[in-house]
């Protein structure tokens, strides 16, 4: 079962930060972002253009598999949305079938970790 109001180590809360500041800074739904095997991190936030739509988090996991990341230990998606698609933890899930996943709201407070 999901777990809320979860705390987090120093390197998820970075993966929070990341989503926060991307998701502002383009003043998009939702802000993500990743953290590949080798503690590389991407971030990106929603794609919403004519031809082609993708969520933050499968922007984040598209970055993230680009650069060569064979796996992911950790991911943040930011949104006023209640939970996390099933498309992006399906983009996740491709590449960790155990590593967190935490949604946070816009202020950074995690409301649930899948």
């Amino acid at each position: 079962m999901p777990e809320a109001n979860t705390e987090l180590d120093a390197e998820n809360a970075k993966l929070v930060t990341l989503a926060r500041s991307v998701r502002a800074r383009n003043g998009a739904a939702e802000g993500a972002a990743v953290r590949d095997l080798d503690g590389r991190t991407y971030n990106a936030s929603t794609v919403a253009l004519p031809s082609l739509k993708l969520t933050a988090l499968q922007a984040a996991v598209s970055a993230a598999v680009s650069s060569g990341a064979e796996g992911l230990e950790a991911a943040v998606v930011v949104t006023e949305a209640s939970a996390v698609d099933a498309e992006s933890l399906a983009a996740v899930r491709d590449l960790t079938s155990s590593g967190p996943v935490f949604l946070a709201d816009a202020s950074g407070e995690v409301l649930e970790q899948l």
